[in-house]
């Protein structure tokens, strides 16, 4: 992999990272539908690499420079371009030789089988064909191109048929196209799933067969079934526009209508049809890729969820953390709020969560602990209670049907003030967004877009209760600040941390970071928090200068980052000087990491894992050792930020310190677990490429050395 001598080019560390994923799919040691999953999530995750940063590559090209022009490692845009496809070829091969060589076989050996039609029995083709007159026969729509009739739109990550087709005698081609339609099941059953047989007929398949239907006195001549992927690339991805929903409103107008960057078709698709679309797109051979397998791995996802849970991983139930247990029904909230209930000890059946969390602070680690019943219940139990006065909350993503949208609504009917910082420029959820941001005004919520010019991608709520303090009448904030986003149903499938506090200091942060994003402050002073883009960096450059001070002085110094993606050069150079300087340096990485680790001279003592596995990595934790003895009495951070300029210079982000010592504890267990996992962690090499690691067949079962990570805290948590 091409490096300067100080980095890694972040899109082919990605390629590298989304290889991981790929290796799940082959690692028989995963249940067999799990394998299935991977496959079908390594194709998403090229799709999003094609539609944003192959799209920005070709912008780029196009631009001042051309394909001459080089990257900050060196590489031309052209040379980069010729490596990344390489690499997806290459890939793309693994795909499909695991597909059709091992999980194929495995499935049927299983009883779930994928037919094809000429291979079925003359009553299953008559049944078959009997439900796609009835089913499929009436939706699809061939459209020639001819001289009356222009080539068609084809849509961003449609599956299409290509044809070449003629009067009966005659030598005159045209093409015709047919769209594969997205609203029927891409793998039909035919059977009923009893006893556990399953099989199915792809719809391509089916319509293949009948494709001559529709062109009734035509002769086909060549078929070729293709794919598409258009840019979602912008050449500035934050703007300076007045009106953010006209902007991001037209945004999704253009990315409809933008330039396709790929096509796909299955190895021996014809050549001719093929040209003739890559021409009228604008497209070059070189974007142009021919693999084996399905047109659309991501249709995998069918298979993949049939209801098999002998092939399948174990169902996770998230526990209820301990100190929120017992806690007085919403009911009783709903009525009579918390300054009507009797005070008990926090065990009492009587007490809320907000008297947990004066308790004191509460980190939450989830999908291990629930969301349901910690930051959803936050935020419903608080709409709810009439000692509440003020609600606000940012929402980057969210789920269909958000309980927390649904919350917010009642908190503004039950007469609250309520606030939401609604990010409309949440790349691939903008519609989605500004659907909500419409029904929240709709319902009186007073909703905001973000600061001009920055993503907010802070995760923050902060509710405002009338209290009995000291004796006399008042108000106290509570906040929730997190890694993940409040999103339900990837809380139960992306490992973040949450933090429950009615700090003061903590809580009177929170409060200036929404009077930023809802109304003209300047940049604030904060007590605690690390907000970007003005703090944030300043604060990690210090805690790095620090560390840097403690080697030379000769105490410990220790620095252990948790991250998704690792690309900010200055902190990436700071980080070098550390490790020159003697300060021990983990860093775990889930994606693309541009630092090299390793190098003599320059990162020595700095080491990189990668954990791909049951869940998605997805917390950001940062651990600074400040020359303390005890590794517990380091300073820790949590929060919505990477280590990546955009993050740090043009988002709205947050982490918090954690400052309870228990909750220290818990942090410092869970990254020394991520360190010692055998099962599910890669190492980074100082060229970008990856080492897998083994487990330990001498260490105890359900270990991190023999199990990995998740199965290691599920039994810290379940005990």
């Amino acid at each position: 992999m091409p490096t300067s001598s100080e980095f890694i080019n972040r899109d082919l560390s990605w390629l590298a990272f989304n290889e991981r994923v790929l290796a799940q799919s082959e690692d028989a040691g995963v249940p067999l539908l799990e394998r299935v999953k991977f496959l079908a999530i390594f194709s998403s995750n090229l799709d999003e690499f094609f539609m944003k940063r192959v799209g920005l590559l070709k912008l780029r090209m196009a631009g001042r420079g051309g394909a001459e022009k080089t990257t900050h490692e060196g590489i031309t845009l052209a040379g980069l371009r010729t490596e990344i496809r390489e690499i997806v070829v290459r890939l793309q091969s693994r795909q499909a030789r695991v597909w059709e060589g091992d999980l194929i076989p495995a499935l049927a050996e299983a009883g779930i089988r994928i037919r094809r039609h000429k291979d079925l029995s003359e009553s299953q083709q008559h049944d078959i064909d009997r439900w796609f007159n009835a089913n499929v026969f009436p939706i699809l729509t061939p459209l020639a191109v001819d001289p009356s009739h222009r080539f068609p739109f084809i849509s961003n990550l449609s599956e299409n048929f290509g044809l070449l087709v003629s009067s009966v005698g005659s030598s005159r081609r045209a093409f015709a196209r047919v769209k594969i339609p997205s609203v029927v099941p891409r793998y039909v059953p035919l059977t009923d799933g009893e006893n556990e047989a399953h099989e199915f007929l792809a719809l391509d398949d089916l319509i293949e067969h009948n494709l001559a239907r529709l062109f009734p006195g035509l002769e086909l001549h060549e078929i070729a079934p293709f794919r598409i992927t258009r840019s979602a690339a912008l050449d500035d991805e934050d703007d300076d526009d007045d009106d953010v929903m006209e902007r991001v409103e037209d945004e999704l107008r253009r990315r409809r209508f933008a330039d396709a960057v790929r096509i796909e078709a299955p190895e021996d698709a014809s050549d001719d049809v093929l040209q003739f679309v890559v021409t009228q797109l604008g497209l070059e051979d070189a974007d142009v890729f021919r693999r084996a397998g399905p047109l659309e791995y991501q249709d995998l996802h069918a298979i993949a969820a049939l209801p098999r849970p002998d092939l399948r991983e174990t169902p996770w139930r998230a526990v209820v953390p301990a100190v929120l247990r017992n806690l007085a029904p919403v009911e009783e909230m709903r009525t009579h709020g918390d300054l009507a209930l009797p005070r008990g000890d926090s065990d009492s059946p009587s007490a809320t969560i907000f008297e947990r969390i004066r308790e004191g602070d509460i980190l939450l680690h989830h999908p291990y602990e629930s969301f349901e019943a910690s930051v959803e219940r936050f935020i419903s139990e608080s709409a709810d209670d009439p000692d509440v006065v003020a609600i606000k909350q940012t929402i980057y993503r969210t789920s269909p049907d958000s309980p927390f949208v649904r919350s917010l609504i009642r908190a503004a009917e039950n007469g609250k003030n309520v606030a939401c910082l609604v990010e409309l420029r949440a790349r691939f959820d903008e519609q989605r967004n500004v659907a909500y941001a419409r029904q929240l005004e709709h319902a009186g919520v007073h909703v905001a877009y973000g600061v001009v010019g920055l993503k907010t991608h802070c995760k923050c709520s902060l509710v405002v209760r009338r209290e009995h303090i000291d004796g006399e009448s008042g108000i106290r904030a509570y906040a929730h600040i997190g890694t993940g986003n409040y999103h339900p149903k990837t809380a139960q499938l992306y490992t973040d941390l949450g933090l429950l506090t009615a700090d003061p200091a903590m809580t009177g942060d929170v409060v200036k970071v929404f009077n930023s994003l809802t109304g003209h402050a300047s940049e604030q002073d904060y007590d605690k928090l690390l907000v970007a883009p003005s703090g944030m960096r300043p604060g990690f450059e210090e805690m790095i200068v620090r560390e840097i001070e403690h080697a030379k002085a000769g105490r410990p110094a220790r620095i252990i980052a948790k991250m998704n993606q690792l690309e900010d050069r200055g902190l990436t150079r700071m980080l070098y000087e550390a490790s020159g300087a003697g300060v021990e340096i983990r860093l775990i990485v889930r994606g693309f990491c541009c630092l090299r680790p390793g190098v003599p001279g320059l990162s020595e003592n700095i080491r990189v894992r990668s954990i791909i596995g049951r869940f998605l990595e997805h917390s950001r934790v940062f651990y600074f050792g400040n020359g303390k003895t005890d590794p517990v009495d380091g300073d820790f951070y949590m929060g919505s930020a990477d280590w990546m300029y955009r993050n740090l210079n043009n988002r709205v982000e947050a982490s918090a310190p954690v400052e309870d010592r228990t909750a220290r504890e818990r942090l410092w267990h869970v990254l020394d677990v991520l360190w010692r996992d055998r099962r599910n962690a890669w190492t980074i090499n100082a060229d970008g490429g990856h080492t897998r690691l083994d487990p330990d067949e001498s260490a105890e079962i359900g270990t991190p050395e023999a199990s990995g990570t998740f199965a290691s805290l599920m039994a810290d948590v379940q005990a």
